[in-house]
């Protein structure tokens, strides 16, 4: 009996294989093992009776590598949402079951075409890499991450044809392969398989070398900006008691100015702007308001070093009365230069509740969750001293068509200001660097990036980053950095969809093929 029950356990440890190559090809590893991840998988997917066990089958592998890929979760639930760490490992484990649905739902989707049409090998082999990437594509997920990103993050040349199909192509890419892959571990050694490792190798050069091309076809520089940018390392404690009027406002606000002044003492030139970061200013600023003791000592600051600031900080919206969480221009005189940028992509669950709209007694249950209004989207550009500035606040920089609307509106850099003192000091604030710099490859655009406790970064057109600060520390440095002053639009910025695109097509032409032989097969 326990040799039968290993025997019926053994082919479940393929989709925890895939789970494990996924989980640990992902930031902050290197991309080891991402051309060949689904194999185990898709073996497994193969070799299954029943639509259960393929459902099943891409639950565990999408289970196994969000625990191995994204445990920082375990952190976040525990430090913002006060849960005790054995709540907030429970926590984890339902996060991992429901994070990536769409490796299940690509098998799910697979087995009942498959059942349909009963494609031949090779094509199902295809047709299961189609639906992975186009439901990785299209279904919603709390961190928008795709396979594309670990070439970044791994400084692999072929990142730069993401401003040709951004890097929702290239992880298009990258389990496309996986069915080469496929063909080349699952057959005897033979001349067709050593054929097929050749082409795969050669393809995986040629891409790299295409993309020091593309590299090397970027226009230089024709101007520069020179940004002060100052991270405070304010706790999580400290900036929960500001944010809800019960002290440290005193506290943060010095901490800022400490930290820009740090810099300033070292520098021989003077800069254009410096940043803070999200809600970095611990009141409310805007037009029309009362001077308080906070606006008061920033003017006063920023006069004595005839300095401008960029600053997250909170905002009012006028028609609704709610507190909004937006990004400001304040000159040396102390005063804001308008139009600001509000936050449109709030934080379920820290800035807004989902469904409090159509059930308000949600609200009654949470009242400490914040009521923030949402912003007009990436319809405004900051504007200063002829700078045209992109401007954007946390994981809005995670959304390609958030950036692509700024570059559209000629924004010639992009300035993110981040917060991310909730996700700890493993994964997370390397993945999100990468993810938020991404942007400026896709549209050749630098992005200037400053967060509370880290990584503050300069991200350039070229994807080379100027320095990066260390995590959970206070850190202030000075950038110089190059941009276009009418930069071009990349083909990806022309053509965003152009991938998924081609491939729904491809999935049309396989159920049209499917459906053409199934009447043959009728007929006959």
């Amino acid at each position: 009996m326990a040799r039968s029950a290993v025997q019926h356990l053994l082919p479940w440890g393929l989709p925890v294989l895939s789970g494990v190559l996924i989980g640990t090809s992902y930031i902050p590893f290197p991309p080891w093992a991402s051309l060949f991840a689904f194999v185990p998988l898709w073996v497994f997917w193969r070799h299954q009776s029943s639509l259960l066990k393929v459902f099943l089958g891409g639950l565990l592998t999408s289970f196994v590598f969000t625990l191995i890929g994204f445990n920082w979760v375990t952190y976040v639930l525990h430090e913002f949402a006060h849960l005790d760490w054995w709540v907030a490992g429970i926590g984890m484990l339902l996060f991992s079951l429901l994070a990536h649905l769409f490796v299940p739902l690509a098998g799910f989707f697979w087995w009942l075409l498959q059942d349909r049409y009963r494609f031949k090998p090779q094509v199902s082999l295809g047709l299961m890499a189609v639906l992975t990437i186009l439901l990785e594509a299209t279904l919603p997920m709390l961190f928008d991450w795709n396979f594309g990103y670990a070439w970044y993050g791994a400084g692999l040349p072929l990142y730069h044809w993401a401003e040709v199909v951004g890097f929702q192509g290239l992880s298009a890419f990258t389990i496309l392969t996986n069915v080469l892959a496929t063909f080349i571990l699952t057959r005897p050694p033979s001349r067709r398989t050593g054929w097929a490792l050749l082409g795969l190798a050669l393809g995986f050069l040629g891409l790299n070398l295409g993309g020091l091309w593309l590299l090397g076809r970027l226009p230089e520089p024709d101007a520069h900006v020179r940004v002060l940018m100052a991270q405070g390392n304010v706790g999580n404690a400290e900036k929960m008691a500001a944010e809800l009027g019960r002290g440290y406002q005193d506290g943060i606000l010095k901490a800022f100015m400490a930290a820009t002044d740090q810099a300033l003492k070292t520098n021989t030139q003077p800069v254009d702007f410096a940043m803070w970061p999200e809600t970095a200013f611990p009141a409310i600023l805007g037009e029309g308001l009362r001077p308080d003791k906070y606006r008061m000592a920033l003017t006063d600051f920023l006069r004595q070093r005839n300095l401008t600031l960029l600053t997250g900080a909170y905002g009012v919206d006028l028609p609704s009365g709610r507190l909004t969480n937006s990004l400001f221009v304040v000159n040396p005189e102390g005063q804001v230069i308008e139009p600001h940028y509000s936050k449109t992509i709030l934080l379920a669950l820290g800035e807004y509740i989902p469904g409090e709209d159509w059930f308000p007694i949600i609200r009654e249950w949470l009242p400490q969750t914040g009521l923030f209004a949402r912003g007009q989207g990436p319809t405004t550009l900051l504007e200063w001293q002829g700078f045209k500035m992109g401007p954007q606040i946390c994981y809005e920089s995670l959304f390609p068509w958030f950036s692509r609307e700024l570059s559209n509106r000629g924004a010639q850099f992009i300035v993110n200001v981040t917060n991310d003192s909730w996700y700890g000091d493993w994964q997370e604030p390397w993945q999100h660097m990468v993810m938020t710099l991404a942007r400026g490859v896709e549209f050749r655009r630098p992005v200037l990036r400053v967060t509370n406790t880290g990584i503050s970064t300069v991200g350039l057109a070229s994807g080379d980053r100027i320095g990066e600060s260390p995590v959970h520390e206070v850190w202030a440095g000075i950038f110089d950095v190059p941009y276009l002053q009418n930069p071009k639009e990349t083909f990806y910025q022309k053509a965003p969809y152009l991938v998924q695109t081609v491939f729904w097509s491809a999935l049309l032409v396989l159920i049209l093929h499917g459906e053409r032989r199934r009447r043959e097969s009728a007929k006959t």
